[in-house]
């Protein structure tokens, strides 16, 4: 979530015009009172001076308020709500005063944004880790228990062992999808890569300059293209204008799985050795980079779109 752009003042403008103004005041009370002695009288100039340069300490000071105090203040309350987990903190404040405190708070919004998805990882895993494991962990135990049998025929002792072997590979594919994960949540520098220099088996609609690094977007498009593929896709596109985009023209996902396709282990290939980490993946590289991908609406198959 990116804050609305809008010309705010810099921090040195608004620090350089106050202190010019605190040193203005006293020396136009001053002239003020030497040119309007004469004409009202000394006490009564001295006393509209006074009024003069105390109204306009008030005028600076709600100035100051409102530019610096009142969005530190507001920042500093929304780090300590992502420090209790609470999941609006990292919406945007309605006023940041300078193009410094815009910019620390777009960095605390990321900040916040990335704990909370770190975190989401780490409980979504913890929930989910047990479950998937369990499967060929019981498998491989029911093998062994019948591999231990000395009158077990040849036949049946080869169709354990394969089962065996196709439990590890699961365990395996879903421990490696999990690093993959881990991986992909750290920070990564930034970067400018041409679309059509990594979509490269792909029709690109619209070529342009993807702002990713070229590792990052390479991860994204296999993903996303190896995703369409397995769902029956025989052509995808990939375009860059302001948005990337992924289209094809495979299955589609239904109503029913849209809101769960970026859950980490879920998915409709689990009989086909799916992991359902692919696009779990794609979107923590993404948030890495600032980025946010949505599965949009499409006539036919599926339509991704990531803005940055």
């Amino acid at each position: 979530m990116r804050i609305a752009a809008k010309w705010r003042p810099p921090l040195w403008m608004v620090l350089g015009g106050t202190l010019a103004v605190v040193l203005c005041l006293p020396i136009v009370g001053i002239f003020f009172v030497r040119y309007m002695w004469p004409m009202i009288g000394y006490r009564e100039a001295v006393w509209v001076a006074g009024f003069g340069v105390l109204g306009t300490t008030f005028v600076l000071g709600w100035m100051l308020w409102r530019i610096l105090l009142r969005p530190i203040t507001a920042l500093r309350d929304r780090a300590a709500s992502v420090r209790r987990g609470d999941r609006a903190a990292v919406a945007p404040l309605d006023h940041y005063g300078t193009s410094d405190m815009e910019g620390l708070g777009q960095s605390v919004l990321d900040m916040g944004r990335a704990l909370q998805s770190r975190e989401a990882v780490l409980r979504g895993y913890a929930d989910h880790v047990t479950h998937e494991l369990k499967s060929p962990l019981t498998v491989v135990r029911g093998a062994a228990e019948l591999l231990a049998l000395p009158d077990l025929p040849d036949p049946e002792r080869a169709r354990l062992i394969a089962r065996v072997e196709a439990a590890a590979d699961r365990m395996t594919a879903l421990l490696d999808a999990q690093r993959t994960l881990a991986q992909a949540q750290e920070p990564a520098a930034g970067g400018v890569v041409r679309l059509s220099d990594v979509a490269t088996d792909v029709e690109v609609e619209a070529d342009g300059d993807v702002p990713l690094p070229e590792a990052a977007l390479r991860l994204v498009l296999d993903h996303l293209v190896g995703n369409a593929r397995a769902h029956g896709a025989t052509q995808v596109t990939v375009g860059f204008r302001d948005i990337l985009w992924v289209e094809d023209n495979g299955t589609g996902i239904s109503d029913g799985n849209r809101t769960r396709i970026f859950e980490p282990f879920f998915t409709t290939r689990r009989e086909a050795g799916g992991t359902g980490m692919g696009l779990a993946i794609v979107r923590r590289v993404l948030d890495a980079h600032g980025a946010e991908i949505a599965l949009a609406p499409s006539s036919e198959g599926a339509r991704f779109e990531v803005r940055f």
